[in-house]
């Protein structure tokens, strides 16, 4: 059962990242530790953290992604997930990136570093392209205008189309908010990433193998 083939940022990502805000960077700087809970069909399989460091005015930031998923049956281990990803953030633009995930026991290493005007993927398979590149940042303002993201999970450049959804009510631990909602298109399956009214990064929904919901919401 491959959840997180897609969504690593996320997973992430999963990578499989925000969107809902205006121009202005301001309300990026209004989080720097995002912790989700991950659910499957509802129940709850572990955790997804995302720790942001570093100065937006000095341009050079840091963020550490790392999520657990556990998958049981009648207390029978079915599926576990691990990913640890570094990011390195020059202004907007992705600089270096490092990760490690365990899906099920079938490891995969992403190494990738900008380079001037190029971005080069060195591991698992060399790929470059030019300009500025992002990996699914969902909490990341720029992240609607992207064409293309780098999934941290698989090393590729994949093309996506993201569109607004609009608001709509999101449960956030035992609260429900009116949330405005953004869809990736360009995965196997679209990605609905869920903002504050604030713009910070609340939500996640996504299906995986099976036609089953995956789910990302803070506590």
């Amino acid at each position: 059962m491959a959840l997180a083939g897609r969504h690593a940022p996320l997973f992430a990502a999963m990578c499989i990242w925000p969107l809902a805000v205006a121009a202005s960077d301001a309300p990026m700087e209004s989080a720097s530790d995002w912790t989700f809970r991950v659910l499957l069909d509802g129940q709850p399989i572990g955790e997804h953290r995302f720790r942001l460091s570093g100065d937006r005015g000095a341009g050079e930031r840091t963020l550490v992604s790392e999520a657990r998923f556990t998958v049981r049956w009648l207390g029978i281990t079915l599926y576990r997930y691990q990913h640890h990803a570094v990011e390195r953030w020059r202004g907007d633009c992705l600089a270096a990136l490092s990760a490690d995930t365990d899906d099920n026991g079938t490891r995969t290493q992403v190494s990738a570093q900008a380079q001037d005007a190029q971005f080069d993927v060195t591991a698992p398979v060399p790929q470059s392209a030019r300009g500025c590149v992002m990996s699914f940042a969902y909490w990341h303002p720029a992240l609607r205008t992207q064409q293309r993201l780098l999934n941290t999970q698989t090393g590729r450049i994949e093309p996506v189309r993201i569109t607004l959804l609009g608001d709509a009510p999101l449960e956030v631990g035992v609260r429900s908010v009116v949330a405005t909602g953004w869809r990736i298109h360009g995965p196997a399956q679209p990605i609905d990433v869920w903002y504050s009214a604030q713009g910070d990064w609340i939500g996640l929904d996504t299906r995986v193998d099976g036609g089953r919901t995956l789910r990302y919401r803070r506590p």
